[in-house]
């Protein structure tokens, strides 16, 4: 597929310096593209690259003030990493929209159905009255239990494992090996030291326009449902427990964890590694940094950091304070040695 600056320009609302003829085939980056790539400049850390590059286009912000003129023809818009991304995704969906059919060998219940322009992958397994929607693409070794609903436009990678009764919105995005609906970790303590399996016969219900990353699992509830909201972005490797609720937008990086019955909040931003506790209440844009452990309950808008996590702006000082006690150590003894000094003439 081939597509001129100006093509691209209306795609992305771009104002075009150089020739609208200039033709791209497919994405570089900017240290790296050849003739007839597409490339973007966002962090001003590659800006040295424009002036080099071979790309054939480029894609710059409004504000960016050139040192020198460039060969490439550019296309200016008001975020180019926004723009790009447009883009990226566009060249995405047509190369999905050429998936349809269904692929064999594959077993799809007499009970369940899918809409039109529906890919089926080889040897993927659809339960009893499954229900897929239009345009949704289900890759290769996919697994869906009975009476799961997927709905519109999603994409449900290889190897991905959705249990019964759990439900998928629209516009979703399932990337490879993730579980969707595995039993929550109910366990009873017993007197005699066992552990008797609580029965976990709720579900997980994922809203529009979420995007889950690769290989995370995310528990069905013990009883309700496990609840991640509309545009909430989580990266691979997360565990998910039962009945979390994950608020809309919000991010979550890789190798997080979350404790069962804990509500998230909208617009929060959850950094790498970090673990947060069963039964408390994150509130709407908390910030958490990565690697911090959260034992108790954020209100909205706080940014912590640390295990047991607590006040960001605190912990940068206290971390100033730990770099300088070295110093302080040396200045505590010099302190020291003049006060024996003034004792000592005091006495005498």
């Amino acid at each position: 597929m081939t597509f001129s600056a100006a093509q691209i320009a209306l795609l992305i609302n771009g104002t075009i310096e150089g020739n609208p003829d200039a033709v791209v085939s497919s994405f570089g980056k900017i240290e790296e593209a050849g003739d007839g790539q597409l490339s973007f400049l966002a962090n001003p850390k590659y800006e040295d690259y424009i002036y080099t590059t071979k790309a054939s286009v480029i894609i710059i912000n409004q504000s960016l003030t050139l040192k020198q003129a460039v060969s490439s023809t550019l296309l200016r818009v008001a975020d180019a990493y926004t723009a790009f991304a447009t883009l990226l995704a566009k060249y995405q969906e047509i190369q999905q929209q050429q998936l349809s059919g269904v692929q064999e060998p594959s077993y799809i219940a007499k009970t369940a159905s899918y809409g039109k322009n529906a890919f089926i992958g080889a040897f993927s397994y659809l339960g009893e009255n499954v229900k897929v929607g239009d345009n949704t693409k289900i890759y290769p070794n996919t697994f869906i239990g009975d009476n799961v609903t997927v709905g519109d436009n999603c994409v449900i990678h290889a190897g991905v494992k959705i249990y019964h009764d759990c439900k998928i919105g629209n516009h979703v995005t399932i990337h490879a090996g993730t579980v969707i609906g595995s039993d929550g970790f109910g366990f009873a303590p017993q007197a005699d030291g066992s552990f008797k399996k609580v029965p976990q016969i709720g579900n997980v219900v994922i809203e529009n326009n979420v995007e889950i990353g690769a290989n995370a699992t995310i528990d069905r509830a013990t009883i309700g449902s496990t609840l991640i909201k509309s545009g909430a972005k989580l990266d691979n490797l997360i565990q998910i427990a039962h009945n979390v609720d994950v608020g809309n937008s919000t991010v979550i990086a890789a190798q997080s964890g979350v404790s069962g019955s804990t509500k998230i909040g909208n617009g929060v931003m959850i950094g790498g590694q970090a673990g947060i506790v069963g039964h408390i209440q994150i509130g709407d844009g908390a910030k958490i940094n990565a690697q911090s452990g959260v034992s108790k309950s954020l209100e909205p808008g706080k940014a912590v950091t640390g295990s047991p996590a607590y006040d960001y702006t605190s912990a940068l000082r206290s971390q100033a304070v730990n770099r300088r006690l070295p110093e302080l150590e040396k200045r505590i003894k010099e302190l020291e040695e003049l006060v024996k000094q003034l004792l000592a003439e005091k006495v005498s």
